[in-house]
């Protein structure tokens, strides 16, 4: 187990203690991409102190071809042996170009606003819920790879979760030998769709666990001839993929956002740092919900389980799942509006960049609505609602200056630009639905 080697060492004497002839240095992009290039562990030493190198017009981030090249340096404590390719050890890195950190690099962005969050005395914890539909490929297109897994309402079904056994204990399994403390998994709201949940740690771990997370998925279902995804809306008649992070604030051991007192069982401080959250909810949704598929997992207006379980308005509540952040249990809260296309390096920047700012303002939530916001909200004008397009969401991201400055210029007009090429992209195709609608116009 990673966890188990001595603090301090080098990366190439982990390889001599866990046997690695490789490692696979690694890097996400603006988009959500992971680069990497594969190291032998003979060659590690240079590569742990001057990076892996990488032409950066290759992936996206914002840099033309006649750019330098970018070196990926490896974070030796994110160091994750495959549990599949056991001489094979995984390390999350950050992009640096002419020998600084590259400031449009997604875990560079994040760990920025760690910095701001740690001289204010506090470290910011998070879980995150990963659903993937697990699908099989076809000459008719993707379907379900459970051709028995067919209820209307699917969800926790016993039947559909245990035929997906061999699949679902091998993740158990690996996540267990790394450390994670996996602790339930359920076959979720749509046909094919599954969650696995391990324990929260501190948020650039599970970021970085949660990139490794979907390489494993996907690797485990191509090795079952299936595919793995994390698509928000794969069907128009099934609930989409959710992402939800759990977050709360610590300070000298003690979780921050706790407070008995309360009838919800959070602080004042947590209450204020929802309210940030709440305050910059619509330019949030362009990071936490951020392709042209998502909006049509938070627009949608019925699936066939009879619920779509994801948010429409930036309300929030106890322990109720309609809304697009859900209080469970004191100390901490969910947002619901993060989808399964993530970056969570960029989702949780600004989150947590949103927190800090409403501690800044002593930003309140206001009054919590004990209400079904999904048959209820249309009841409530005053109450915003989350953007009902990616255009929306990109123009309430420019508008937010605080969600702007976390971004920094070069990565939030990178990611503004690629996001506008996205939209009009698909703003072009003329799709199935408008052929069978309008062609005897």
């Amino acid at each position: 187990m990673v966890s188990s080697l001595t603090k301090g060492q080098t990366l190439s004497e982990s390889a001599k203690e866990l046997k690695l002839d490789f490692f696979l240095v690694s890097y996400t992009d603006l988009l959500g991409g992971t680069r990497a290039k594969l190291v032998p562990a003979a060659k590690i030493d240079s590569v742990e102190t001057d990076g892996a190198f990488f032409a950066p017009f290759a992936s996206n981030l914002g840099l033309g071809p006649d750019a330098h090249d970018i070196a990926a340096i490896p974070d030796p404590n994110s160091l994750t042996v495959l549990p599949w390719q056991p001489n094979v050890g995984w390390l999350a890195s950050d992009a640096y170009l002419d020998g600084e950190p590259f400031v449009a690099s997604p875990r560079v962005i994040f760990k920025q606003v760690l910095k701001r969050c740690q001289e204010l005395g506090y470290s910011y914890k998070t879980g995150v819920e990963a659903e993937f539909f697990l699908l099989k490929k076809t000459e008719q297109g993707y379907q379900i790879a459970d051709s028995l897994d067919v209820a209307v309402r699917p969800c926790y079904d016993q039947m559909n979760l245990m035929r997906q056994f061999d699949f679902i204990s091998t993740i158990v399994r690996y996540m267990e030998q790394l450390g994670w403390e996996p602790y339930q998994c359920d076959h979720e709201d749509a046909n094919g769709q599954f969650e696995l949940n391990w324990t929260y740690s501190d948020a650039l771990t599970t970021a970085d666990r949660h990139v490794f997370f979907k390489y494993m998925v996907k690797t485990l279902a191509e090795q079952r001839g299936l595919v793995a995804t994390f698509m928000p809306k794969p069907f128009s008649n099934l609930t989409g993929n959710g992402g939800h992070i759990h977050m709360s604030l610590w300070n000298d051991g003690a979780n921050a956002f706790g407070d008995a007192a309360d009838e919800l069982g959070l602080s004042l401080l947590g209450y204020e740092f929802l309210g940030g959250i709440l305050a910059h909810g619509q330019g949030l949704s362009a990071l936490c919900s951020p392709t042209v598929t998502s909006y049509k997992r938070l627009g949608a207006t019925m699936t066939t389980s009879g619920s779509t379980w994801s948010p429409r308005y930036i309300s929030y509540g106890g322990n109720n799942r309609t809304h697009m952040v859900r209080i469970p249990e004191g100390g901490r809260f969910e947002c619901r509006l993060v989808d399964g296309a993530v970056n969570l390096y960029l989702a949780q920047a600004g989150l947590l960049a949103a927190g800090l700012d409403g501690l800044a303002q002593h930003l309140q939530p206001g009054k919590r609505l004990d209400e079904n916001m999904f048959t209820r909200g249309s009841e409530f004008p005053d109450l915003p609602t989350l953007p009902n397009s990616l255009i929306e969401a990109l123009n309430f991201l420019e508008q937010d200056a605080l969600l702007m400055a976390t971004l920094g210029e070069l990565g939030a007009r990178t990611f503004l630009d690629f996001k506008h090429q996205e939209w009009n992209a698909y703003n072009a195709m003329v799709s199935p639905w408008e052929m069978e609608q309008y062609i005897n116009c």
